[in-house]
């Protein structure tokens, strides 16, 4: 199976990507954590970037805040699938983070989740590595039908209530 790659801005987005780690291993997908910068880091990005998918890794989740262009930075030295994080931010509550994410020019798209949507994330690399790997279909089948069970469970209670 592909591995994912959880690459954060800082250390301090850790708080957030705990749930996409956490999802990931809910799944069994293995996965590993870094922390690159886009901005004071900028060969170290280059480099993980080039070299992710000759160490086996199927997806890139990027989690930056602020400018947030650690997921377009990796996404323009790899053809592997990057999926951008935008951090809450102090500065505007995370739109200046979702705005330099999902605001990629042309030919180097990231795909984008929600701000502090780490769960979410991880559920889409899921999706993506599902693709090829059948076993991790089921799963995430499962997954969503269980989904499904909640809200009819809670339904059935709210009508019932209310009837």
């Amino acid at each position: 199976m592909k591995k994912v790659c959880i690459v954060m801005g800082s250390d301090s987005d850790l708080k957030v990507m705990q749930a996409c780690a956490d999802r990931l291993s809910a799944f069994g997908v293995p996965f590993e954590m870094r922390v690159v910068s886009a901005h004071r880091t900028p060969a170290a990005a280059e480099q993980l970037a080039k070299n992710a998918e000759a160490q086996g890794f199927g997806v890139i989740i990027a989690a930056a805040g602020k400018a947030a262009h650690l997921g377009g930075v990796l996404a323009a030295y790899t053809t592997l699938p990057v999926i951008g994080v935008p951090m809450g931010t102090s500065v505007m509550g995370g739109m200046d983070s979702l705005l330099s994410i999902v605001q990629m020019p042309k030919g180097i798209p990231v795909a984008t989740v929600a701000i502090d949507g780490a769960d979410n994330a991880a559920i889409l690399a899921v999706q993506i590595l599902a693709v090829s790997d059948p076993a991790l279909a089921h799963e995430l089948a499962a997954f969503k039908a269980s989904m499904a069970e909640e809200v009819e469970a809670k339904d059935a209670a709210v009508h019932k209530r209310f009837a």
